[in-house]
């Protein structure tokens, strides 16, 4: 079939990894983003990079930039028409691609490097150390363009109860997944730590994972010396690991300028479609925390726009922070867990860049579509708390349809949610509906969270200190148990 001259199309995608025991030879992100771009570069079979319109990049943690998109040209001598930098959020790589490809079916622009970097590992090597990295602090002649909008994780409500991050809010979800699916506590850790354990064996095999030593599912599960109990029921090896230096990046164009620049058609992966879209704004807003609604919706919306089902895909990498993240999207996407779901590994294993770890994940879909591993992919990328989702539906093939990505919002608002409580007003009998227990960095339970619904439907936090109660809820099932909340919103049982 003839292919429109504007039709986006992926040419180099590139990744790096930065292991300097040396603060002298640790690369900054932007120095680490340009080694990623020259292996994308060469990828795509160009003896250097070319003159690129637009260099995009996703929001950033480990560095402070007045415009990191600017640095990052700087590498390449070009001072390009747009220099971008993305919001916060997971879900920002696909994001990203999905408005980069809509330009270049517009028009707009013609070839873009879309980049992240993370330098964690060796940023807060030298927080505790004291030592002051030399890397560039310097203003440049111009702003970055600021792509997608900030948007608040938590609510005032939930900040006054210390919810406040990933690792409190996952185990929540995983408790309720559990008791929806009807598992004993011990059937599903087997069931998660296999799944985690297939994850890891992805990682073993990818020259650009972070952690490539084979884990067993029992080793995974159980808690121990290197594997303590972070937030129950998940064991360290069971969260994110955003202790690494990573960078990936893509280049994309259009159809015309790939032929221009004498790219290898055998080369060339085709993004087809997307969407973007949130579930409810607020954890406290979600009617269960067993279901994403969103995450359907989005996903068979990506899908609807070039005329497939998720059963037409043979490529799938499913966001991976936590087990539940991964059950939430497979569940919603109507995928089994015994589908490969990870091409990199996950965040445990391949590393949890921050925002990025989704441009890793596309790198890597566009080699195994190269290899032959399949003809269609499917990508979701996730922000928040399972709150922002992006989807990416890429083919071999170029696809009958000129890209286009929608966003599915006004659906989704419309569907229920729930009030929340303030203590004062939920005092009184509850339901546990959700719950973790946060331990000590020595393995000891310390502190309840607890989502519990009320008799009239509506939602209130549970929270306590009690050495005993926490102890006690890291045993058996505690999901639909009565409970009862005092003034202050203390879970008393």
């Amino acid at each position: 079939m003839s292919i429109d001259p504007r039709t986006p199309v992926i040419i180099g995608v590139g990744q790096a990894l930065q292991r300097e025991a040396s603060f002298e030879d640790a690369l900054d992100p932007s120095a680490l983003m340009a080694e990623a771009v020259r292996a994308a570069a060469t990828d795509a079979g160009l003896a250097a990079l070319p003159k690129i319109t637009a260099f995009r990049v996703i929001g950033l943690l480990s560095w402070k930039y007045h415009n990191v998109a600017w640095n990052l040209a700087q590498h390449f001598g070009q001072d390009p028409q747009e220099t971008a930098v993305t919001c916060m959020g997971g879900n920002t790589p696909q994001l990203l691609m999905n408005a980069t490809c809509m330009d270049i079916s517009r028009g707009v622009l013609d070839i873009a490097v879309l980049t992240g970097a993370e330098v964690w590992r060796t940023r807060m090597r030298a927080r505790k150390q004291g030592v002051t990295l030399p890397w560039p602090t310097e203003r440049c002649h111009r702003s970055p363009r600021l792509l997608g909008r900030d948007k608040p994780m938590i609510s005032e409500a939930e900040q006054a109860r210390g919810i406040v991050m990933p690792v409190q809010v996952y185990p929540m979800f995983e408790t309720a997944i559990r008791a929806a699916a009807g598992r004993s506590v011990d059937e599903h850790n087997v069931l998660v730590s296999e799944l985690w354990q297939r994850f890891n064996a992805v990682a073993v095999d990818n020259p650009y994972a972070w952690v490539r030593e084979p884990k067993t599912a029992e080793e995974i599960r159980t808690p121990g010396p290197n594997n303590r109990m972070v937030g129950y029921p998940y064991t360290k090896y069971l969260n994110s690991n955003n202790d690494v230096d990573m960078s990936a990046a893509v280049i994309v164009c259009s159809a015309a300028k790939a032929e221009e620049l004498g790219v290898s058609r055998d080369l060339w992966v085709f993004p087809w479609s997307g969407a973007d879209c949130a579930e409810h704004e607020f954890i406290s807003d979600r009617w269960s925390f067993a279901e994403t609604p969103a995450i359907e919706l989005g996903g068979r919306t990506a899908l609807d726009l070039v005329g497939l089902t998720i059963d037409d895909i043979d490529i799938v990498d499913l966001y991976s922070c936590f087990p539940s993240a991964v059950q939430l999207g497979a569940q919603s996407l109507g995928l089994s867990l015994d589908r490969q779901l990870t091409r990199t590994g996950g965040l445990t294993w391949a590393g949890g860049p921050w925002n990025n770890y989704v441009m890793h994940a596309i790198a890597t879909t566009v080699r195994d579509l190269r290899e032959g591993a399949g003809q269609k992919a499917l990508v979701w990328a996730n922000g928040g708390y399972v709150s922002k989702h992006s989807f990416g539906v890429y083919g071999i093939e170029p696809c009958e349809k000129m890209f286009r990505a929608t966003h599915p919002q006004a659906k989704i608002d419309e569907l229920p949610k729930r009030s929340l409580a303030e203590p004062a007003d939920a005092a009184g009998p509850a339901t546990i509906e959700a719950y973790t227990v946060m331990h000590s960095r020595d393995g000891e339970p310390e502190r309840v969270f607890a989502a519990c619904l009320l008799a009239d439907e509506r939602r209130a936090w549970g929270v306590s200190s009690a050495a005993d109660l926490a102890a006690a809820m890291c045993e058996g099932e505690w999901v639909g148990r009565a409970a009862t909340l005092d003034a202050e919103g203390t879970l008393l049982v």
